[in-house]
């Protein structure tokens, strides 16, 4: 097995870069609330289609690593009842 090219480790970063900011915006919109149980598991399933669509063979490590990290935001931001926003009295 031959080193990586440049161009080889070049692409590797660029995937790294865009999983990256796929979990954080993903970790960003579940931590600030308002989003049901349901849309916060279907916004981290598509967030695992895209990991394994960058790393095919990374299945195991996204369900090692960032699976129960997104289910510890779940579990702290996301309600399982819709929430009620009550409207401001004006005085």
């Amino acid at each position: 097995m031959s080193a990586p090219s440049p161009e080889e480790i070049a692409e590797e970063d660029r995937r790294a870069r865009q999983l990256r900011l796929i979990v954080d915006l993903t970790c960003s919109v579940i931590a600030q609330g308002g989003i049901g149980r349901q849309e916060a598991e279907a916004l981290v399933g598509a967030t695992r289609r895209r990991a394994l669509a960058l790393f095919p063979d990374k299945g195991e490590t996204f369900d090692l690593v960032l699976a129960p990290r997104f289910g510890r935001l779940i579990a702290e931001f996301v309600s399982s009842a819709p929430s009620k926003v009550l409207p401001f009295r004006r005085r």
